[in-house]
């Protein structure tokens, strides 16, 4: 079963929290699956209008009954993951259970970390984002945690109450490093570098990617992104796809257009 989801940006147009909780209204009404917004606190040409993902999400939670939810990707290397676990937590009951966790590296190392008084270095974002995905899931479980690490400290401390929350792992292939990271983990969420918004990975491109990726685990999920608009091949041709996000924004229109393509529904095909 391949389930249909909407993905939208937290920038420029879709800045206003009100404007993506009604998007995310219209999304459930209309027989999608999930609803899905980035991660992003600046974007290529600071001051850019930007929305929090995690208050944002927290109104779609209490304000959608049925679709799943959440924020795709957080560069978690830039967060703090014992504040991520309690935000993730929460969104998490308020949704009763809808919320999916979605990380990467992060698409800058500059804007979004250096500029901001973070490591940019793509190794060291890449070891904080490995460490704290064992510190977030530690704490989920509800035990007892200890972790000394080379860039996170947790010690005897205990989060209640216990979630269980499915974490997808996005990557830009042809790197390999996120592919072998996402095979630990509940579902791969790959992206083409130098995909363009306005595109769609073909099926061949997506059953290498999965092979790789299975060839070092087994995650439930796979994740695409795409224009259903444009030139992609029938859904029913990507072996493995579990999900299919219907990526939207400033590229496809003005938010009244976005609104519409909601409004009419996920792609049958």
């Amino acid at each position: 079963m391949i389930r249909r989801a909407v993905g939208l940006p937290n920038l420029n147009d879709y800045a206003e929290p009100g404007r993506l909780v009604a998007l995310a209204q219209v999304a459930e009404r209309a027989g999608w699956d999930g609803c899905f917004i980035w991660d992003h606190l600046v974007y290529r040409d600071p001051p850019t209008p930007a929305a929090d993902p995690q208050v944002t999400l927290g109104a779609i939670a209490v304000t959608t009954n049925r679709i799943r939810i959440g924020a795709l990707l957080t560069p978690l290397a830039r967060r703090r993951p014992t504040k991520v676990a309690r935000e993730t937590a929460s969104l998490d009951i308020l949704s009763n259970g809808r919320l999916i966790f979605g990380a990467a590296l992060g698409w800058s190392g500059t804007e979004e970390f250096e500029d901001l008084g973070e490591p940019g270095d793509s190794r060291i974002r890449a070891d904080k984002l490995d460490e704290a995905l064992l510190v977030l899931k530690a704490l989920w479980t509800g035990e007892t945690v200890t972790h000394e690490g080379e860039h996170y400290t947790v010690r005897d401390t205990q989060f209640i109450p216990r979630r269980d929350i499915p974490i997808w792992i996005g990557g830009v292939w042809p790197a390999k490093r996120p592919f072998r990271r996402a095979a630990r983990f509940d579902g791969v969420f790959p992206l083409l570098k130098g995909q363009a918004d306005t595109e769609t990975m073909t099926p061949e491109q997506l059953a290498t990617i999965v092979a790789y990726t299975r060839s070092h685990g087994h995650p439930r999920d796979v994740i695409i992104e795409g224009n259903s608009d444009g030139d992609r091949a029938p859904l029913a041709d990507y072996t493995d796809l579990t999900w299919y996000i219907e990526k939207l924004g400033w590229w496809r229109g003005t938010p009244e257009e976005v609104e519409r393509t909601i409004r009419r529904g996920p792609p049958s095909s």
